[in-house]
């Protein structure tokens, strides 16, 4: 399994461990790292908050993510689309019986405005979401690192994400990381239902360094 170690500061103190997949025994770490960051978008479709990171919990894709541990904690985590699976899962059976027909359905066509298919030779980012005492120490760059050396490793060419306009924060993560804007949807209609008025698709190529990178891990 690769992993790589990052410092917080300190002689002889190091930060949290990032790794590939998500570790058995962490999923619902993972899915209120993922409400907490993301749940504003996603109660519509999956709330209340405990039913919404029950359903995160039970359908996690472990190997679609890249997790960063302290100790036997998951404190970060950034997940990502490749191969037709992503790392949060759940299908219309799914969402059905977790939330019933009259509760279901409406919500499923909530989940298909976040549907995000690679095109070939794309890795597609669902996302990164860091524990609030953790920001701010590299662990987004590293985790992005790990994600652009899997691109490369699985013969990507480029790796999509999408942003969201009230998060300029992550954007400018994004954008040290090589990652440039290519379009913005503007959805005025979803900012009352879901907290924001406008997506922004980013594209960042696979480089010779990431193959490295994925070699060398």
């Amino acid at each position: 399994m690769n992993s790589t170690q990052g410092g917080t500061g300190g002689a002889g103190h190091t930060g949290p461990v990032v790794r590939r997949g998500v570790p058995r025994g962490c999923e619902e770490q993972v899915a209120a790292l993922y409400w907490e960051a993301f749940g504003r978008k996603l109660a519509p479709a999956l709330g209340p908050p405990a039913q919404g990171r029950a359903f995160i919990a039970a359908h996690l894709r472990h190997d679609r993510g890249v997790a960063a541990l302290a100790g036997d904690r998951v404190v970060a985590v950034a997940g990502y689309r490749l191969g037709g699976h992503g790392l949060t899962g759940g299908g219309v059976r799914d969402v059905l019986s977790a939330y019933g027909p009259l509760r279901g359905l409406p919500r499923l066509a909530v989940l298909t405005l976040f549907e995000r298919t690679p095109a070939e030779g794309e890795l597609v980012m669902d996302g990164i979401a860091v524990e609030a005492a953790h920001r701010g120490t590299g662990i987004g760059s590293m985790l992005l690192r790990e994600i652009a050396a899997i691109a490369a490793e699985s013969g990507c060419r480029r790796v999509r994400l999408d942003v969201i306009d009230v998060n300029p924060r992550a954007r400018a993560l994004y954008e040290r990381h090589g990652f440039t804007a290519t379009h913005t949807e503007h959805t005025p209609y979803l900012r009352r239902l879901l907290g924001f008025g406008a997506v922004t698709t980013m594209h960042r190529p696979v480089t010779a360094a990431d193959a490295t990178a994925a070699r060398e891990a």
